[in-house]
C-alpha cells in the first residue's frame, strides 16, 4: 500500500459533490464536523460506547466521566454516519489502515465492475480539538484517497490571559524565522497576530496528518507562508508558498475554513472559534495550492456541520 510518509517529505509527487469554486476533479473532498455543543449525559456516553465496542476497531478505555473519552468515542462514530448516509449497512464495508496509520474504506465488490470497485476506496483522516470533531475524506483509488488530513486548532492564547505575541513565542520551536517575522510584524495587531499563527500551525497540523507522521514531528521542518494567498491581505511582496525540509511541496491542496460554535457548558453558554484545513495530495505538477472558505455558502457544498443532538439521534441505524 503506497504512503508518501515513506518518501522524503517534500516529495510527494464518484458519490461526492464537487466542492464550490474550485475546478472538478477526481477525488472530490468532503468534511464532516461535529460540534460538541453540549456536555453529554451518562446515557449518552453509553450509547456512543456501545456503538464503538461494537462496530469500530478502536481500543478506548471505558469512561463515562472524562470528556476525552466521549470526544474519542464519538469522532469514531464519523465514518460510521458517513456509510450510512450513503446507504451503505456495516456488514458491507471493511475499515483498512496503512502501517503508518492512514485510513481507507474498502466497499463489497458485488455488483460492481473491476474499474468502479478500483476507484470507489474511501480514504479519510479523523480529528478533533476541545470541541469540535471532524472527519476528512475523499474516493478514489486506495493510492490517491490515503493522503488526505483535516487539521483543527481552536484560536485561542495558551494558557489563557497571556498576550498573543507572547503565545507566539511559546510556540517559536514549532515555527520557522520566515514565519515568525510575517506573524509578528509590528503593525499586526494583537488579532492578526494570533490568526495568523492559528493558520500556519492548523496547516503544518493538517499536512502531518495527510502524510501520516508520528506525534513529535518536527513542525520547523515544515515552512508554510499564506501571505498574499487570501484576497483580504492586499498588496504584498511575499508569494505564498509551502516548504518541507526547504524543499518545495507539490501537488498539496489546503483547504482554510473556520468554525465558530456555541458551546453550553454549566449552564453558561459561550463561542469558541476554530481554525480548520483539509490537507490533500493531488499528485499534480506544480506548486501546492491554498483555498480560502470565508462564508456558510461558499462550505455548504463540501462540508457538513451537526452536533451532539443529531449524532445520538441516529444511533440505532449506525449499527445496523
Amino acid at each position: 500500500m503506497e504512503d508518501v510518509r515513506s518518501q522524503p517529505i517534500a516529495s510527494t509527487s464518484s458519490q461526492l459533490p464537487p466542492p464550490t469554486h474550485t475546478p472538478s476533479h477526481d477525488c472530490p473532498i468532503l468534511v464532516w464536523m461535529l460540534s460538541l455543543n453540549r456536555e453529554a449525559t451518562k446515557e449518552e456516553y453509553e450509547a456512543c460506547y456501545k456503538v464503538v465496542k461494537e462496530c469500530v476497531a478502536a481500543d478506548i478505555p471505558y469512561d463515562p466521566t472524562s470528556a476525552e473519552s466521549f470526544r474519542r468515542c464519538i469522532t469514531q462514530m464519523l465514518p460510521l454516519l458517513m456509510m450510512r448516509h450513503r446507504r451503505i449497512p456495516r456488514a458491507k464495508w471493511k475499515d483498512h489502515q496503512t502501517p503508518t496509520g492512514k485510513h481507507w474504506i474498502e466497499q463489497a465488490p458485488e455488483e460492481m465492475s473491476p474499474e468502479k470497485f478500483l476507484h470507489s476506496m474511501i480514504g479519510y483522516h479523523l480529528a478533533y480539538c476541545e470541541s469540535l470533531c471532524g472527519m476528512a475524506m475523499t474516493q478514489g483509488t486506495q493510492r490517491k484517497v490515503i493522503n488526505i488530513g483535516i487539521g483543527i486548532r481552536r484560536i485561542e492564547v495558551e494558557p489563557r490571559g497571556i498576550t498573543p505575541r507572547a503565545y507566539v513565542e511559546s510556540v517559536s520551536h514549532k515555527l520557522t524565522q520566515k514565519e515568525l517575522e510575517l506573524i509578528l510584524k509590528p503593525e499586526n495587531t494583537d488579532d492578526v497576530v494570533l490568526r495568523r499563527v492559528s493558520i500556519v500551525l492548523t496547516l503544518k497540523e493538517a499536512y502531518n496528518h495527510a502524510v501520516g507522521q508520528p506525534v513529535g514531528f518536527d513542525y520547523s521542518r515544515l515552512e508554510f507562508i499564506v501571505e498574499g494567498s487570501h484576497p483580504s491581505h492586499g498588496a504584498t511582496d511575499v508569494s505564498p508558498y509551502a516548504l518541507g525540509d526547504d524543499l518545495p511541496l507539490q501537488g498539496w491542496e489546503f483547504r482554510l475554513f473556520k468554525a465558530q460554535l456555541g458551546v453550553a457548558r454549566q449552564d453558561q453558554l459561550s463561542q469558541e472559534n476554530y481554525q480548520c484545513v483539509c490537507a490533500f495530495f493531488r499528485g499534480t505538477r506544480g506548486e501546492s495550492r491554498f483555498v480560502w472558505y470565508n462564508s456558510e455558502k461558499e462550505l455548504e457544498n463540501w462540508v457538513q456541520f451537526i452536533n451532539i443532538d443529531q449524532m445520538v439521534k441516529v444511533i440505532p441505524k449506525l449499527m445496523a
